[in-house]
């Protein structure tokens, strides 16, 4: 197995510190979260007093990736003011562990109440996988988005041409051992997370063991680019637009988009801490509203140039617009000479083809994969976990409320069998057999 050098080790602890300090209080968030762009909302005198929230404060996390879009949205055209919930803090975290972390503590101990999170995340939690090894029970509300992340390659693999087939990648590392080379590193951003899984998912198609080949390991997000940079990874697996900025930046290109390894795939998840929506379920229900509201603001291309603007300011990404437009339109240039593809439909999608709304179905499959992985115990009960977890009943409830026409809201749990790119199917009715037929496992 390989191993972290001493200067990928020293970068890691530094980014783990950082994370320990923000996770007691110390928040990187904008400082005036009062702030709207252009505020379109309707005034919350309109709200309904039955539908009144039992409070109207909360504070939500986000990373700075391009899916965490609807909570900016959210916040910046005053939707959760029209929706009652005029004390909603949206703040910036730091990386994943310091999300779970803020979360464990919540708001009341200066954390957070839910977050823009990775959706195997509140199923750890919830497994009691948290800083204080206790179980900390979590709601998923809503999916945020399906599709828009990347694997990304460094500059100096171009040759072998490593796209979406991984084995391009083992011939080059075959090359280098024979060279000398021992140490090869793939990153995505938190163990066994949506970009954990797909790194490995791709690796293993290929070939190659994740583990044994090549170590995979975490790095935030917004750091991942600084580390190609300075050559301390192969490879590295994260959302928008820290892909596209590699791009630009010259400093290495996109071996794929996601949705060519599974088409409209989940992603990221709103989630919340269960007491406080037990406690508060009006006010969780006006923070779905608003939120499913930005998802469909986001998913109009009519929008896309103002959307990325928002997000490209200091208080949330602090990166140039210019990292963040293409892809959200769906242009995608991989920086290696491919022709830039226009209007893919592998865009990242916030509302269209049922992105928001959390199939159990998904679910399933981040478990079994984590099962596969041994990031949870084989015989996890996974159809009760996600019971206990998935709240697609608020979903509904709140997209009823907010005039989503019928054809909108799915009737069914389960998107049915979903075919993964090398063929590989996955039947959310026996994930027992799918774990089975997979030739690269640790369980």
């Amino acid at each position: 197995m390989t191993q972290f050098s001493r200067r990928k080790f020293i970068l890691t602890a530094g980014a783990a510190t950082a994370a320990t300090l923000l996770a007691h209080g110390c928040s990187s968030g904008p400082t005036d979260t009062a702030a709207t762009t252009n505020s379109t909302a309707t005034p919350a005198v309109n709200v309904n007093a039955a539908d009144a929230p039992e409070v109207t404060t909360a504070k939500l996390g986000f990373i700075a990736l391009t899916d965490s879009a609807p909570l900016i949205i959210a916040k910046e055209k005053g939707l959760f003011d029209k929706y009652g919930m005029t004390g909603v803090e949206v703040l910036k975290q730091a990386s994943w562990p310091v999300t779970r972390d803020n979360l464990e503590i919540g708001s009341q101990g200066g954390g957070i109440d839910g977050a823009h999170i990775l959706t195997p995340m509140p199923y750890f939690m919830s497994l009691g996988q948290t800083k204080n090894k206790q179980p900390l029970p979590m709601y998923i509300l809503a999916r945020l988005n399906t599709n828009g992340q990347a694997i990304s390659i460094a500059n100096s693999y171009k040759e072998f041409k490593v796209g979406l087939d991984s084995k391009g990648l083992k011939d080059a590392f075959a090359k280098a051992k024979a060279a000398g080379k021992s140490d090869f590193t793939a990153a995505m951003t938190f163990p066994g997370g949506t970009h954990d899984l797909w790194m490995r998912y791709w690796l293993a198609a290929g070939g190659i063991v994740p583990d044994q080949d090549v170590s995979v390991v975490p790095i935030p997000p917004p750091q991942m680019v600084a580390n190609m940079k300075t050559g301390n990874m192969e490879t590295f697996c994260v959302g928008e637009p820290w892909n596209a900025q590699l791009v630009n930046q010259g400093q290495g290109y996109t071996a794929l988009v996601t949705g060519e390894l599974w088409k409209d795939h989940p992603e990221k998840a709103l989630a919340m801490r269960s007491d406080w929506v037990d406690k508060h379920p009006k006010a969780a229900k006006a923070i779905l509203m608003a939120v499913q509201e930005a998802q469909q603001w986001c998913e109009n291309m009519a929008n896309k140039e103002e959307m990325c603007q928002i997000l490209s300011q200091a208080k949330w990404f602090k990166v140039p617009a210019a990292d963040i437009i293409e892809r959200s339109k769906g242009n995608i240039d991989y920086g290696d000479g491919r022709p830039v593809v226009q209007n893919s439909s592998l865009l990242m999608k916030f509302w269209a083809d049922n992105a928001s709304y959390p199939y159990k179905s998904h679910d399933l499959w981040f478990l079994a994969e984590n099962i596969r992985w041994g990031n949870i115990p084989a015989d996890t009960n996974i159809k009760a976990l996600v019971d206990k977890v998935n709240r697609e009943d608020l979903w509904k409830e709140a997209a009823t409320s907010l005039g989503v026409p019928a054809a909108q809201i799915p009737t069914s749990s389960s998107r049915g069998v979903e075919t993964f790119f090398d063929g590989v199917k996955f039947d959310p009715e026996k994930p027992e057999e799918y774990l089975k037929s997979l030739a690269i496992k640790k369980m």
